[in-house]
């Protein structure tokens, strides 16, 4: 279905007004695809979806991704066969950044959104928003293992970067940690605001006692039922997910400067095998003050094997405020880590 996609506001919560613009950057020819093997493995069908563009590799430059503000022009396409699982991508082309949004996210979850899917099609990049569906146990990794998949076989991916926006963040890791075969398409991460659930939540007043009803809760195998509202007035949440996010040590607790280095290897070393890149908003509004958020980048990119770091001044945590910023330091690495040096994984 091809579309355009608009908004009248950013469904991000924390978005303020400010002014963005992208860089221009140079384009660059996407790689001849490995991922024939790949293909084989999740038995792929003989067909594929052919497009009058496919030979130049994209679609007609002469088409905006962006027609103006809050409206995209792309394909509006189901990935899954649950009514939620439906995706939206920008541009035509054989490499895709998949935007994986926080809590409650959508589309249009951040203001840097529109800015960076201009400069990934000047780059001959797609980038795919999506709604995922996720159980107490899923974190949404079912989810994107299928739009994976899809892309794979109906696009003729390339490769796919992720990009991890707030608790996004924790689902990138957890898909990673999994091992499934779609992740052997994941040539980067990038974790955006990667904070601590836990360490926020704490210093609101009724966090110790809803981790002390939703432990309950999980002991009487209630675990998938909702929790009462005041655990989280901005959306229904299960108990088994208000424990992994705000209990210590829990399955969404991956971020907190108050883990040991060895906690933190535990929890992100597996990162090392993909490049990554970690964006910290200096001015984050989720990192309580306490926190050396500086010592806390650092030592969030050594769990990681050594994981580039970015730090932006003043940034808030959906950095609306310093857009610019973060669409530069994102195409940065994007060309870096992109299809240079793309071999077979399978071989």
């Amino acid at each position: 279905m091809n579309l355009s996609l608009s908004s009248s506001a950013s469904s991000s919560s924390l978005a303020s007004n400010s002014s963005s613009s992208s860089s221009t950057i140079a384009t660059t020819s996407s790689s001849t695809s490995w991922f024939s093997g790949i293909r084989g493995r999740l038995n792929r069908s003989a067909s594929c979806k052919v497009t009058s563009n496919s030979a130049s590799g994209g679609q007609d430059m002469a088409d905006p991704v962006v027609m103006g503000k809050n409206q995209f022009r792309g394909v509006l396409f189901k990935y899954g066969p649950k009514p939620v699982q439906v995706a939206f991508k920008t541009g035509d082309y054989q490499q895709q950044v998949i935007f994986i949004g926080g809590l409650t996210d959508g589309f249009f979850a951040t203001e840097y959104l529109e800015p960076l899917a201009i400069a990934l099609d000047k780059e001959r990049w797609s980038l795919v928003q999506f709604l995922m569906t996720s159980s107490y146990t899923g974190y949404g990794t079912s989810s994107l293992q299928q739009l994976i998949s899809y892309l794979i076989n109906k696009d003729n991916s390339e490769g796919v970067v992720l990009l991890g926006h707030s608790t996004g963040c924790q689902d990138i890791v957890h898909y990673m940690c999994a091992n499934a075969a779609c992740s052997r398409a994941v040539r980067a991460a990038i974790f955006q605001a990667p904070v601590s659930d836990r360490e926020y939540r704490a210093t609101l007043p009724e966090t110790a006692a809803m981790i002390d009803l939703a432990s309950s809760m999980i002991r009487e195998g209630r675990g998938s039922e909702l929790m009462p509202r005041e655990a989280d007035p901005c959306s229904p949440i299960t108990a088994q997910r208000y424990h992994s996010l705000c209990a210590y040590m829990g399955d969404d607790d991956m971020f907190s400067s108050d883990l040991s280095d060895d906690q933190l290897k535990q929890r992100l070393g597996h990162m090392a095998n993909t490049p990554c890149q970690v964006i910290f908003s200096m001015a984050d509004e989720y990192v309580p003050e306490y926190v050396d958020k500086k010592a806390l980048v650092e030592r969030l990119c050594r769990a990681m094997g050594g994981a580039e770091k970015v730090e932006i001044e003043h940034g808030i945590h959906s950095l609306s405020n310093r857009v610019k910023e973060a669409v530069q330091a994102i195409i940065d690495f994007v060309k870096r880590e992109g299809p240079k040096g793309w071999d077979d994984p399978w071989n």
